[in-house]
């Protein structure tokens, strides 16, 4: 218990370690943008007819905190941001935690529900594919994997969009129908909200289904093959229960293990499908400060954020594995 208690201490370090550095680095990449806080939004106000001078940059930058050094200005941000507040948007002057709001919690909860859809058809398909002796099966199921991984998921959301405009004169489009866009949660805006967002996560797990059925069969048809499969089966171990107590267990501890890469996956193509359905969260803000607005402190709370969320599920993997993989489990224990 007290090397499970010690792996538990290390891989919580990692992870606020990982963190940390993170925040250095996008904080970094923050501060090489050419100019400032303070003379980008005095510039974006000099497009909008108000007159600037070199003073009102001067007592904008003393107002952000901009004259201080460099890891002193890092240092409160991150602390700041460990504790949820990133402070104000570069352009727009409101604070981001507040801009967010939701916003963000959406997108995790689109994303996150995208990666189960995903693994809960990819893990049975992905076994079926790898254990059956059918070919129709396997070749309709290796031509499906194939179809996802082929085609992107912005254009399925443009085939899909189109479509609907062309059938039914309706675009499916955002997260809400107008009347609940900015109303207050409910049952009725709940349900509204059910009815959309089905298809961003259909979207979003097309092509993740189709890699991690890819990978799951892989995986399993490489445990299958394995000697102490032979010696369980020899032992009289058979069918269901010989594929789910020996192959099935080891082949997906790596797809345990890998789940925060696939959240990331999936987070970076929902800016894309986010443009294309006019979905209204941090993805759609994150182009938008990025690729519009040059908003480089609202691009770094969402990109920190995301990190954390992905550090976040590692570290739950990593405690999954221990309690369920032997060798994990023996390698800590002892």
């Amino acid at each position: 218990m007290l090397q499970f208690a010690r792996f538990t201490f290390i891989r919580a370090f990692l992870s606020v370690l990982t963190l940390i550095l993170v925040s250095f680095i996008v904080f970094t990449l923050m501060e090489l943008v050419p100019g400032d806080c303070a003379e980008r939004y005095l510039a974006f106000k000099n497009t909008q007819g108000s007159g600037i001078s070199i003073a009102d940059i001067e007592a904008e930058r003393i107002r952000l905190g901009l004259d201080q050094p460099y890891l002193q200005r890092w240092g409160s941000w991150v602390i700041n941001a460990f504790q949820g507040d990133f402070g104000e948007s570069c352009i727009l002057r409101v604070n981001i935690s507040q801009l967010l709001g939701q916003k963000f919690w959406l997108s995790l909860g689109i994303c996150l529900t995208s990666l189960i859809v995903a693994y809960a058809i990819a893990i049975p398909v992905g076994i079926i594919s790898a254990t059956s002796s059918n070919p129709y099966l396997n070749n309709g199921l290796r031509l499906v994997s194939y179809l996802g991984l082929a085609l992107p998921n912005f254009l399925l959301a443009l085939m899909i969009m189109l479509f609907s405009t062309v059938v039914f004169g309706e675009s499916m489009t955002g997260l809400f129908s107008k009347e609940f866009r900015d109303a207050d949660w409910s049952v009725d805006r709940v349900m509204d909200f059910l009815s959309h967002v089905w298809l961003p996560v259909f979207i979003l797990s097309w092509s993740a289904t189709a890699f991690a059925i890819q990978t799951v069969r892989a995986l399993m048809s490489d445990e299958i093959g394995k000697l102490y499969v032979t010696a369980a089966a020899a032992r009289g171990v058979s069918g269901r229960r010989l594929l789910m107590r020996y192959p099935a267990r080891h082949a997906l501890s790596p797809i345990i293990n890998s789940l925060g890469f696939d959240l990331n996956r999936i987070f970076n193509e929902l800016p894309i499908v986010a443009l294309i359905l006019t979905l209204t969260e941090a993805g759609s803000l994150l182009i938008e400060a990025l690729a519009r607005s040059n908003d480089q402190q609202l691009a770094g709370a969402i990109i920190f954020l995301l990190t954390a969320s992905i550090v976040g599920i590692n570290f739950v993997t990593d405690m999954i594995l221990a309690l369920t993989d032997p060798r994990v489990r023996r390698s800590i224990m002892g």
